[in-house]
């Protein structure tokens, strides 16, 4: 006999990822090339924290509905109009980002509609969850409360209003570390990483539509076209990190093995904590080659110098905390790579942007190489 509070077993459960979640992930990767946009502007300190603070509670609740779906496909009529509508919260969040931070702060309308919005987004997914695992009351105080910090923080003038953010998400922080979630959760292994993995594909999708946003303006010549090529080749080798070297398979297969109590912890350090990351990597790649391909031929300045390369160390960083958790390859190469790119980029600063980007490329195609070959050997 099991307990009310226990996972329910259910006929829905996901074996694939359907196309309504697809859907909500070009809508969630949509805040993403906002806070990309950010950065691209003002490559600085202070952007940068502005991103962290917005990623984190984004990135929090988007994996709260990746969990939600990996419990049940949402195939009813209702289900799929609620999500639908947490959908509208995360794309009022992303039109608000841009001047939420604006002029005094988070005080003003964009600054409250991006809390509106977040709230609505919890809102949802609290509903939701509640239907197929009432376990989700454990975490449900600490959602509320980081979407009511946020609505106040947008009524609250700075500094005031970057502690609030900053304690909304201090409040997610701390029910990953405190809330237990073996037994509570049940993780269908194929769906969680087929579900990650699109999402990595649509991030990198974005980055090279940011490519082309960046030569928007600019006549099509030989260095900008040169620069542009190094720019998807750069985040071709990326993709071939992480897709070309099968971790997503091994990543699934690991899982699979995994005591069913155990899964939990193990995505939550895999397929959150790593993927911060990479994700951001992707983030900061974007934003560099925004400012690199509209300047070709010329060499880049600090800040997205600094972003090109931290970008690659980021995800790199990310990759191999991934494969540390879940076993899945030799760590060690890709580690040194991360070392190698943050190293490099007083060269970025130093030479043109192409042969900036072409230098991060050959760093992660080398490591790469040099790791097969090892275990070829």
């Amino acid at each position: 006999m099991t307990s009310r509070n226990e996972p329910q077993p259910d006929a829905d459960l996901p074996v694939r990822v359907s196309t309504l979640e697809l859907f909500f992930d070009l809508v969630f990767v949509f805040t993403i090339t906002q806070l990309t946009s950010m950065l691209a502007r003002h490559v600085t300190l202070a952007a940068a924290g502005r991103v962290l603070l917005i990623f984190g509670l984004l990135w929090w609740m988007y994996s709260g509905y990746v969990w939600l779906t990996n419990t049940r496909t949402p195939t009813r009529v209702p289900e799929r109009l609620l999500l639908l509508l947490g959908m509208v919260g995360f794309l009022i969040v992303g039109l608000s980002i841009p001047e939420a931070f604006g002029g005094a702060g988070m005080h003003g309308r964009d600054g409250l509609a991006l809390g509106l919005g977040y709230l609505l987004v919890v809102a949802v997914h609290s509903g939701l969850y509640l239907r197929v695992n009432r376990n989700i009351w454990r975490i449900l105080p600490f959602n509320l409360g980081s979407a009511l910090l946020l609505v106040i923080a947008g009524l609250t003038p700075a500094p005031a209003a970057y502690a609030l953010w900053g304690a909304a998400l201090a409040l997610q922080v701390f029910a990953a570390v405190f809330v237990r979630l073996a037994g509570r959760f049940e993780i269908q292994p194929e769906h969680f990483v087929e579900r990650h993995g699109a999402l990595l594909i649509v991030a990198f999708g974005e980055s090279v539509a940011d490519v082309g946003i960046g030569a928007e303006g600019h006549p099509v010549t030989v260095s900008l076209a040169l620069s542009a090529a190094l720019g998807l080749a750069l985040t071709a080798a990326l993709w071939w990190a992480f897709f070309g070297t099968a971790d997503d398979d091994r990543a699934a297969r690991s899982l699979a093995r995994a005591n069913r109590a155990d899964r939990p912890r193990l995505v939550l350090v895999a397929y959150f904590y790593a993927y911060i990351p990479m994700l951001l990597g992707i983030v900061a790649i974007a934003a560099g080659l925004k400012t690199a391909i509209g300047h070709p031929g010329t060499a880049l300045t600090a800040g997205p110098a600094v972003a090109l390369a931290g970008g690659v160390t980021l995800f790199m960083a990310g990759d191999v905390l991934f494969r540390w958790v879940l076993r899945t390859g030799i760590p060690w190469y890709r580690a040194a790579a991360a070392a190698a790119a943050l190293a490099a980029w007083p060269v970025a600063v130093a030479v043109d942007a192409a042969a900036g980007i072409a230098l991060l490329t050959a760093m992660v195609a080398v490591a790469l190489i040099t790791e097969q070959a090892t275990v070829k050997a």
